[in-house]
């Protein structure tokens, strides 16, 4: 089907084989390359639509604004087009960034303005909270995490955005990076400073004001600064976690502050950085999104190791003897002996938090599934059903919503191929012919997991823990396993063509089982057969 642009017209869908539209006679292919196939939306000066470019090879898909104001004033067209041409301006600027849309074309048809971008496929993160409800405090902080440094590169080419918001937002589905999209509100923070007493600058402001709630108080009254996005940041993390937009969390009548800290179970590190972030006086606020990467640096750096411990805990709190093998030889500390050691220093610390008053031991600690006991701090809020069926889509998106427990899944047949799974809880999870090529699996706990014949085909494995795994027959040709720890596993037909295996912890015995070539990389760092 194709679709008519013209604002007018009675009935824009047309056969694919028309050239014209049949109710209003208009071309239906712009500048003779771009067909239009479905409409977006419209929203305050213009109308959104899928397109093909049929003047390349492939016919590349695109995103089509048209310039269409609601308001039919001759002063408000005006700002509009000044509104378009600034997007535009905006978009060649900035667009060279990886995540942000880059503008591919913009003209001028009849006095009909359009601009031509990258068309991201994904969903906004408005959409991905409906559809799975609220992220976890670990994937609002990675949030933050890839978002701030697309922010400071807009602040640094004195770009403010305006409305950063969920539905600005996209995971772009072939990589699940974030990519920040309508940049029809910025606002380049020189031009307006120089025209600062301008009536017709002060009026284009004021058209293109941001959404409200998201907007801080100094946007509203027409003075945004770079901190602004910050503070709309900081309303998208409290709607990340609680699913609930401004209007739905109130807000107090004295202070103009949104009341969302009752609404929200995070820890006390987090809550003080949003309290900045969300500062209603932009002098208390963060000033760049620099300050905010460096607070939660700061904060969280200290405990990430700690979280790790707990974490570890909880997954070999059925497995002691495992750890009793990470020893160093010859009795010296290694990173993995120091690991060892936390382990069994947490494990006795949850031991003893967990003894009733009356001196006895709770024995439902002893008595727990395995499935149950590995629930970590950045897992769903809901218990890991192992019954329940997961794709590869549902796996990716849970991770980058935070959650890293995947112990007890079975996982085997899933296309994961290039996805990021750093530092993941895969421990007893049957993952038979899943496909993780290209995957990051650094850090990750594979304890005891079922890997037969699996593609681990060019997998980053540093520092993964796979004791006890079964990867007979698994591909692990060109696989990164530099201090991976595989004492113990089942590495019978696996094929380590071209690995690196420098500082693994691997035995003789278990490589003279596996296929290796002069490619292959020993623990010791030289390459040859072993």
């Amino acid at each position: 089907m194709k679709l008519c642009v013209n604002p007018a017209c009675p009935n824009p869908e047309n056969p694919d084989h028309a050239h014209r539209c049949q109710a209003c006679g208009s071309k239906l292919l712009l500048r003779d390359r771009y067909q239009v196939n479905q409409a977006l939306g419209q929203g305050g000066f213009g109308a959104t639509f899928v397109a093909s470019d049929i003047s390349l090879p492939g016919t590349p898909t695109c995103v089509i604004k048209q310039l269409r104001p609601v308001a039919t004033s001759e002063r408000v067209l005006e700002m509009s087009r000044e509104l378009f041409k600034r997007e535009a301006k905006t978009l060649g600027k900035i667009g060279n960034h990886p995540q942000v849309p880059r503008l591919l074309d913009y003209f001028e048809i009849e006095d009909d303005f359009y601009l031509v971008q990258e068309y991201v496929n994904g969903s906004t993160l408005k959409q991905e909270v409906k559809r799975t409800g609220p992220f976890t405090e670990l994937g609002v902080r990675q949030f933050l995490t890839e978002i701030l440094p697309v922010v400071q590169y807009l602040h640094d080419h004195r770009v403010i955005h305006r409305d950063i918001k969920p539905a600005n937002i996209i995971r772009r589905t072939i990589d699940h990076k974030l990519v920040l999209i309508d940049f029809g509100a910025v606002k380049d923070h020189v031009s307006q400073t120089m025209a600062l007493n301008s009536s017709e600058q002060t009026a284009l402001t004021s058209f293109a004001i941001g959404t409200p709630g998201f907007a801080p108080p100094e946007q509203m009254a027409l003075r945004p600064v770079y901190a602004s996005d910050i503070y709309a940041l900081g309303v998208t993390s409290i709607y990340l976690l609680t699913g609930k937009s401004p209007s739905h969390l109130g807000y107090d009548a004295t202070t103009g502050e949104i009341c969302w800290r009752q609404n929200i179970q995070v820890s006390s590190k987090l809550m003080g950085v949003l309290e900045r972030m969300l500062e209603v006086s932009v002098r208390r606020r963060y000033q760049s999104a620099n300050d905010v990467l460096r607070a939660l640096n700061a904060e969280f750096n200290s405990e990430g190791f700690a979280q790790g411990m707990a974490t570890m805990a909880k997954s070999t709190l059925l497995q002691p003897e495992e750890p009793t093998d990470i020893e160093a030889e010859g009795g010296g500390r290694t990173e993995m002996s120091r690991l060892a050691e936390a382990i069994r220093a947490r494990k006795s610390k949850l031991s003893s938090s967990r003894l009733p008053s009356s001196g006895t031991r709770n024995r439902s600690m002893m008595t727990k599934s395995p499935t149950t006991a590995m629930e970590g701090k950045g897992a769903s809020a809901a218990k890991v059903n192992s019954s329940a069926k997961w794709d590869a889509n549902s796996v990716k998106t849970a991770y980058v919503k935070g959650r890293r427990d995947f112990a007890g899944l079975d996982l085997s047949l899933l296309d994961l191929a290039g996805a990021d799974l750093r530092e993941a809880i895969l421990h007893q999870a049957k993952l038979v012919k899943t496909n993780f090529t290209n995957a990051d699996l650094s850090n990750a706990n594979l304890g005891r997991a079922s890997l037969n014949q699996a593609s681990l085909r060019d997998a980053d494995l540093t520092k993964a823990y796979m004791s006890y795994a079964n990867l007979e027959g698994a591909d692990m040709r060109g696989a990164n396993l530099t201090e991976a720890y595989l004492s113990h596993a089942n590495l019978r037909g696996a094929n380590l063509c071209g690995a690196n295996l420098t500082g693994a912890r691997v035995s003789d015995e278990q490589l003279a089982l596996a296929k290796t070539n002069w490619l292959t990389v020993k623990p010791n760092g030289k390459r040859g057969l072993f």
